[in-house]
């Protein structure tokens, strides 16, 4: 199989012209990750259709089309209107019916929503990697996104600028101040992929949110 992608946590193999498996590096079960996925899918949420799940293994639709980070990169895509999708994005999952009935305020929460976890294809954007997906306040999960766009923009990458005027423009799409950011930081900072340096950008990345 070609291998089309490596993350510090899972790799992506071609399996065919319209399959990918998704592999685990890590002793991770796929399970609840299809159940999300399958869920959303139904409720007509932009993901991809997940065909099977077994231990660490996903076989989903192949997308086609640049992550919206390749996007911003070769400035196809604005970051004023990547802010304004990644909102769009918020807002249309935290819409769907509860999942858990005696928790009305709760909502399925991505937990990772970032450019390059958002595939522009040609039917519009579509979110991958659900690994880290529970139920909860969608506050977090708006915040978790303003922690990781913070978090890049207060780096040395040649991200920094970019995430910036994308992090300004996802809050002011969102229409609404960020609430749970000590959550979403606490949070981030248990991310064990973070290395040293990422972890001490991360500790600048507060400022930019208050």
């Amino acid at each position: 199989m070609e291998l089309l992608a490596s993350g510090r946590d899972a790799d992506v193999y071609a399996i065919d012209r319209d399959r990918v498996l998704r592999r685990y590096k890590g002793n991770r079960n796929s399970a609840g990750e299809k159940t999300i996925m399958a869920r959303l899918h139904t409720l007509g949420f932009p993901v991809p259709r997940v065909y099977s799940a077994r231990q660490r293994d996903l076989i989903m639709e192949r997308l086609y089309g640049p992550t919206m980070v390749e996007a911003l990169v070769s400035r196809d895509l604005e970051a004023e209107r990547a802010g304004e999708m990644l909102a769009e994005l918020h807002k249309r999952l935290h819409k769907l019916p509860p999942p858990v009935p005696n928790k009305p305020d709760h909502r399925v929460l991505h937990l990772d929503l970032h450019p390059g976890n958002v595939i522009i294809t040609s039917k519009g954007p579509v979110v991958i990697d659900w690994r880290n997906a529970r139920t909860g306040e969608p506050g977090l999960d708006r915040a978790v996104t303003g922690v990781i766009l913070a978090h890049v923009a207060a780096g040395d990458s040649i991200l920094a600028a970019p995430a910036r005027d994308l992090l300004a423009a996802y809050r002011e799409a969102l229409g609404e101040p960020l609430s749970h950011v000590r959550e979403a930081m606490a949070f981030r900072a248990a991310d064990a992929h973070l290395t040293e340096e990422e972890r001490n950008e991360l500790s600048r990345a507060e400022a930019l949110l208050v």
